[in-house]
């Protein structure tokens, strides 16, 4: 299964979660990428779309391979691969207190004076436009089972055998449109996976609030 773009993508897998409407779910969805599926996932179920902005944490020299993730009020890291890699805590401390900087920084550009939305003894949907390791979407679930939702569902287009097995172990529900043996890379599965910006994710956000298509 090959998506068009993100909002393609969002598009169908709002169709696997419309089993959801009737919950009255909030859609959360993590920057960027996945902002623009949540979008559309967030239209299809006429329900509210908010982020919640997760970074990882790069190991030296390879900050694309993660040791960990961080989300609001949560810290997760990979202490067995940490240790098998011999990266000192300095080096841990350093990066999670940078990344802890920038998440903040994101959830003020993204969010501005606005509340985390109330999610309280209801169904919250984490979306993401690609499940690879799982680590930043285990973050993000923890850092949500904190605010005490009812139900957490964990929701991307394309996930990896791997990373959707990981987070079946933390959240209620995960749904993927694809979960392809030879996953490869989330990238690997859209006609078109051009970065999002900031400003299309501030968009996106504006229009499920006014509910109007984004420019």
């Amino acid at each position: 299964m090959v998506c068009r773009d993100r909002y393609d993508a969002g598009r169908r897998l709002a169709g696997k979660l419309e089993r959801y409407r009737a919950e009255h779910p909030v859609v959360l969805a993590l920057p960027r990428g996945g902002v623009v599926v949540g979008y559309e996932v967030a239209t299809a179920l006429d329900a509210p779309l908010d982020v919640l902005v997760v970074r990882k944490l790069g190991a030296p020299g390879a900050e694309e391979f993660a040791i960990g993730a961080i989300a609001p009020e949560t810290t997760l890291l990979n202490a067995e691969l940490i240790a098998e890699l011999g990266i000192p805590r300095s080096y841990v401390a350093a990066v999670v207190g940078r990344e802890r900087m920038e998440l903040t920084r994101r959830e003020r550009l993204y969010r501005g004076d606005r509340p985390m939305p109330e999610v309280q003894g209801r169904t919250a949907i984490l979306v993401d436009d690609g499940l690879a390791t799982g680590a930043t979407a285990q973050a993000a679930v923890e850092s949500l089972r904190r605010r005490g939702p009812g139900r957490i569902v964990f929701a991307a287009p394309i996930c990896s055998p791997e990373g959707a097995a990981a987070l079946r172990t933390v959240a209620d529900d995960v749904v993927c449109l694809d979960c392809p043996a030879d996953f490869r890379a989330v990238g690997f599965w859209y006609a078109d996976f051009a970065p999002t910006t900031d400003a299309e994710v501030i968009e996106c956000l504006r229009a499920a609030n006014n509910r109007r298509i984004p420019a």
